[in-house]
């Protein structure tokens, strides 16, 4: 009787059959994926945060002084007025407007004749007119329908400049007019060509200084 010799098969000979990933390494590759899977999420997130709810920007001048100094990084919450398409300048709609005293960052239209597209310039600035008042700024004083304003933020180191003066003038529908509060030492609706910025033009308004070279102080400090 012939028999038939029986060999179990080795790891050496199971490499016939074709060779199997350790488990290991799969595992490996799996965790990998997940990291990079997690962190496309995240970057995403932070993406749209950035584009339609909050956005950080630094103050470049002192146009804005006592309030905002040089240096001082804020948050702009992009809610405060209405929703904007991520990454558009276009309004989806909005369910506020902004008041009197709001500080805010903005854009303007484009200034033919000038070197730089300013519409591409972020701009922070007070408003300090809303459409359908009379606005004049006379004898470092802001009127308002004929009215003084007090302003206890505003400030005239130069003692008013005469190319600081503004003549009484209606600020149209869906505009407003807006003022540095450092008022000797801002380039604001003043200076502008057309007086008035369109609110939809209005990026956010201003809500904290999260971080200043000024001084430590000045973090946590909301802006009013």
């Amino acid at each position: 009787m012939t028999t038939i010799e029986h060999k179990p098969i080795s790891k050496k000979n199971g490499s016939e059959f074709g060779k199997v990933k350790p488990a290991g390494l799969t595992k490996e590759y799996s965790e990998v994926y997940s990291f990079f899977k997690t962190l496309a999420v995240f970057l995403l997130l932070a993406f749209l945060l950035r584009a339609s709810v909050v956005e950080a920007f630094k103050i470049p001048s002192e146009s804005m002084k006592p309030t905002l100094q040089k240096g001082d990084h804020i948050l702009v919450s992009k809610f405060s007025y209405g929703f904007r398409i991520p990454f558009m300048k276009e309004v989806l709609f909005s369910y506020a407007a902004p008041k009197r005293g709001d500080v805010v960052v903005f854009t303007r239209p484009n200034e033919p004749g000038t070197l730089e597209d300013e519409s591409s310039i972020n701009i922070i600035k007070r408003v300090v007119a809303l459409p359908g008042e009379r606005v004049a700024v006379r004898n470092r004083m802001l009127y308002i329908d004929g009215l003084p304003v007090p302003e206890e933020y505003a400030r005239w180191l130069e003692n008013g400049i005469p190319e600081g003066e503004f003549d009484e003038s209606m600020v149209p529908p869906g505009h407003v007019f807006l003022l540095g509060d450092n008022r000797d030492h801002s380039k604001d609706s003043r200076f502008w060509p057309y007086h008035f910025l369109n609110m939809d033009l209005i990026k956010g308004r201003a809500l904290i200084i999260y971080w200043s070279w000024y001084s430590p102080t000045r973090i946590g400090q909301t802006i009013r």
